[in-house]
């Protein structure tokens, strides 16, 4: 029920009612705000927030008293952000540091917990789909393959209608996982056109010294540089590209083979790589973006990678909610992948689940 008192009969009554008037309305207020419970803030990958953007309303609409909200700042700030103990968990799409795990071990809990696809998307006005390997995409990415017509290109797309027009090489600008994953690449693929110091969430690009390259924030920045940009190139999480009906092209393996990105080749990459995967959520994961970037496989796609939770072991009062979505993901969320991302192996989800006996208050 609600209590509705006009100005004048407020005035009528005196200070005693109105003093009563005001409690009854915060006490109302009250009790409406008690409905929340707790609440939960995660920050990082940009990768993964197309998927958090249905886990979170079905998790909250299945747990109402729990206020879930997600920031994707990128997987570096994100966790800088978790270790500075500003958010409750981090989404990184690559695992911690080996060094920062042992740091924090026994602490810290990692599970990767979707799996995604960096694909080489473009905009050529003549259409077609290219076919690139790591070697030539790591030469774009230094500024010594500098045209759409050049030979190392015409031999890997004999047909293709390639113009004589500079590559505009499309970088992300902040930390991120995506651009850690791209970079890993081009190292297994092409050790010696992409030395190991040019791996990271950040890097200096060479291309940007040739007046080339173009750097953009977050999978959404370097999505909207390319579509704007004629014969642009640029690297960007699966599904941005399919949302946006970008071009994508078919990268060449470990086995040799050109294969396009799809749920069914990341899918194959990850059942390669499961059995090099720890077996705990305490475990270090540092070596897991190792087995499935480049995995073997003539069907697998060789830029493919989970995406992992960080987590405490450690609580107090949201210890319960945690777990509630820590279940969620691995359960009823693994039903729910959108177009753009593959579910985890049933037997990863079983491994993450073991979270639940050590997340604690």
């Amino acid at each position: 029920m609600e209590l509705r008192i006009s100005a004048p009969l407020m005035a009528s009554l005196g200070p005693l009612i109105f003093i009563l008037w005001v409690v009854l309305g915060l006490a109302g207020a009250t009790s409406h705000a008690s409905d929340v419970e707790v609440s939960i803030l995660g920050s990082g990958s940009s990768f993964i927030y197309p998927q958090m953007s249905v886990w979170i309303p079905e998790f909250t609409r299945r747990h109402p008293r729990i206020v879930l909200n997600y920031n994707p700042t990128g997987s570096g700030t994100g966790q800088k952000q978790f270790f500075s103990r500003l958010v409750d968990f981090a989404a990184s799409d690559p695992p911690l540091a080996r060094d920062i795990w042992l740091k924090y071990r026994g602490r810290v809990l990692q599970m990767p917990v979707v799996l995604g696809a960096v694909v080489i998307t473009y905009n050529l006005p003549s259409g077609g789909q290219l076919r690139l390997d790591g070697s030539v995409l790591a030469k774009i990415y230094r500024g010594e393959v500098r045209y759409w017509d050049d030979p190392l290109l015409r031999e890997l797309n004999p047909g293709m209608e390639l113009p004589h027009k500079e590559i505009v090489a499309v970088h992300r600008s902040d930390s991120s996982g995506t651009t850690n994953i791209f970079t890993f690449f081009l190292h297994k693929a092409s050790p010696r056109d992409w030395p190991l110091d040019l791996v990271g969430k950040s890097v200096e690009w060479p291309v940007d010294s040739k007046g080339n390259g173009v750097g953009a924030k977050g999978n959404q920045g370097v999505t909207q540089v390319i579509m704007n940009t004629p014969y642009s190139l640029g690297y960007v999480e699966l599904s941005y590209a399919l949302e946006n009906e970008l071009p994508m092209a078919s990268v060449r393996n470990a086995d040799g083979r050109f294969v396009s990105p799809s749920a069914q080749s990341v899918m194959e990459a990850a059942r390669n790589a499961f059995p090099l995967l720890p077996k705990s959520p305490l475990d270090d994961f540092s070596l897991d973006l190792d087995a499935v970037v480049y995995a073997p496989g003539e069907g697998s796609y060789p830029l493919t990678s989970f995406v992992h939770l960080i987590l405490w072991t450690s609580y107090g009062e949201k210890a319960e909610a945690i777990r509630e979505f820590v279940r969620f993901v691995n359960t009823e969320g693994q039903e729910m992948i959108v177009e753009g991302y593959a579910p985890i192996p049933p037997e990863l989800r079983t491994v993450n689940l073991k979270a639940l006996g050590l997340i604690r208050p």
